[in-house]
């Protein structure tokens, strides 16, 4: 029979939450977040749209500015999909395409304006979602 350890169980109760929850012991790590209605489907279109962002610039930026521009993204993802997202960082990285690469700019900002970052920035609060809509214009209503 096996000896068990201090520590080799664990048990987690979750009542209501407002953002992701992280649980888990070594390499498992078990991740829910269903505040305000962000979906596990929310989540992944979010990442594919931050994945399409980096193959664009991929493609289209100049050597020169290839890693800066790449380095630009992570942090907008970074800062989009925080706990508490930083929309001055979000805008300082949609300011950078705007003076650098122009032709990609566009793509930021309507990654911006998207529904489903809406979304997930609301899950943060309603102040922050607000701000969001004044920073960067008004998002659809998000319809899956």
């Amino acid at each position: 029979m096996a000896k068990r350890r201090k520590g080799d169980t664990f048990e987690t109760h979750i009542g209501s939450v407002s953002g992701p929850v992280h649980t888990g012991k070594g390499d498992i790590i078990v991740e829910r977040w269903d505040a305000r209605g962000v979906t596990a489907a929310d989540l992944e279109t979010l990442r594919a749209l931050f994945a399409g962002l980096q193959e664009r610039v991929a493609a289209e930026a100049p050597p020169e500015l290839a890693d800066e521009a790449q380095s630009q993204v992570n942090t907008l993802e970074k800062a989009a999909t925080a706990k508490e997202p930083d929309l001055s960082t979000m805008e300082r990285v949609r300011d950078w395409f705007v003076e650098h690469l122009p032709s990609i700019a566009g793509s930021v900002t309507s990654l911006l304006v998207n529904p489903i970052l809406g979304k997930v920035v609301e899950a943060a609060g309603d102040l922050a979602a607000g701000e969001l809509r004044r920073r960067f214009g008004q998002q659809e209503e998000y319809a899956p």
